[in-house]
């Protein structure tokens, strides 16, 4: 039986029966070099290292360290203060808080699901005891959540800069600015409406100028992190694998020194976290790879490519083509190994069709973003609903108005490439 054959239905089969998307990837490539018997079982383990053996790759553990000393320095509380004295008088203005808040700490995680699991269960349960729907307060926590992996830094923009060598990280970094900011927009228009509809109000006064002034003055640290990062790889002073060095110390140094409230005894525990959230991203991204390379060898991105190219499609047909496609891959697979599987197939077709590789990139990180509040298999869903408490069911239904923003975003994102090339052309990245 043909290798290719063998590998797409054993991952199926994996997928189908519950076994959670990395392994199910490196088992299928263990049978399928098993029963092809065209390559030697080693391949699986050599391909997994050379996977993971890279320089760039360097910076996933870096910032999830970093995010992980920021949480532990009381990162969250000051951030919670800091969006909410602009906006938790209004009506809605918790709702306002969870996204302007989550939009922050992205800055810092790189990550939806630590996004979620982390602030996001604070907010969740403040909106509880405020009188919201605890229901609702999770659907918009998922759904602002995402844009933990569009804000800088974004471990899948590191991922995908080294499936496609076209884009740098730091013009992804750059890149992914304004979308992250329309999607907070989009949450934001959702949520006004539905607390207008539902009379959800706003929580206390607006504080006097002193007050925030005083709360801004003791966050503008934690704000400043993203721009640090930004701003030293604008410069020229550091890499983006040399920037997340740069922010683990930091953090480091605003939970110590500037907050004081990260204890020395609470270190171990901090890098062991990080360690295991490391090795879990790290063990996606190898069987990933090993994945990837039975396919690569098989024939079937350049199969793919050609079979698109015959297509004739104009460039704008072929984004909708893609837009529906990883749309509903999306929905079964998981948006780290998706970007390695599927950039290094799509992203030369969009490059010979003339779309600028810069926007294509931030398509397909938002639409395998998505998958991750698209049931049945949205790992975002499972967290939100492990942290709030609240059923799969109950959570889908009060998530359906936040879809159909999330889905004129990606129009806009889609057919105005702007969006995502005017701020990194503007900073001078290529």
């Amino acid at each position: 039986m043909n290798a290719s054959v063998i590998l797409i239905c054993s991952a199926c089969a994996f997928l189908a029966i519950g076994v959670p998307v990395a392994f199910a990837l490196g088992l299928a490539t263990a049978v399928t070099l098993i029963f092809a018997e065209s390559y030697p079982l080693l391949v699986l383990l050599k391909e997994t290292f050379t996977g993971i053996d890279s320089f760039p790759l360097m910076a996933v553990p870096f910032f999830i360290l970093a995010a992980e000393l920021m949480s532990g320095g009381s990162l969250t509380e000051v951030l919670l203060r800091f969006a909410g004295q602009f906006v938790g008088h209004k009506r809605g203005g918790l709702g306002y808080t969870n996204v302007v808040s989550l939009t922050f700490f992205s800055g810092i995680s790189g990550s939806a699901l630590a996004d979620a699991a982390g602030p996001g269960s604070m907010l969740i349960r403040m909106m509880d005891k405020a009188g919201y729907g605890r229901a609702y307060a999770a659907a918009l926590t998922a759904s602002t959540a995402i844009v933990g992996p569009i804000i800088p830094p974004s471990i899948i923009m590191i991922i995908y800069a080294l499936q496609d060598e076209s884009v740098s990280v730091s013009s992804l970094f750059v890149a992914g600015i304004v979308p992250g900011i329309l999607i907070a927009v989009a949450m934001c228009i959702v949520n006004y409406r539905v607390s207008k509809a539902r009379n959800y109000r706003g929580d206390g006064q607006l504080p006097s100028l002193r007050e925030i002034a005083a709360t801004t003055w003791k966050a503008l640290p934690a704000i400043l992190l993203p721009v640090v990062i930004l701003g030293g790889m604008r410069a020229g002073w550091f890499t983006p694998t040399e920037a997340s060095v740069v922010a683990v110390f930091y953090a480091l140094l605003c939970g110590k020194y500037v907050y004081r409230t990260l204890q020395w005894k609470a270190v171990p525990d901090i890098l062991a976290r990080s360690a295991l959230l490391s090795a879990s991203v790290l063990i996606i991204i190898g069987l990933s790879a090993s994945f990837a390379w039975v396919l690569t060898i098989e024939g079937i991105p350049q199969m793919l490519a050609e079979w698109l190219i015959s297509m004739n499609l104009s460039p704008w047909m072929f984004l909708v083509f893609v837009n529906i496609f990883l749309l509903l891959f999306g929905i079964f697979i998981e948006p780290l190994p998706g970007v390695m599987v599927l950039a290094p197939i799509l992203a030369p077709v969009a490059i010979k069709l003339g779309v600028d590789p810069v926007h294509f990139a931030m398509i397909v990180i938002f639409n395998l973003t998505l998958g991750m509040i698209t049931p049945p298999v949205g790992g975002l869903l499972f967290v939100t609903c492990n942290v709030s408490k609240v059923p799969m069911t109950d959570l889908v239904r009060e998530l359906v108005p936040f879809l159909w923003a999330h889905g004129v975003v990606l129009v806009l994102l889609t057919f105005v490439p702007a969006i995502s090339t005017w701020l990194p052309r503007l900073w001078g990245f290529k």
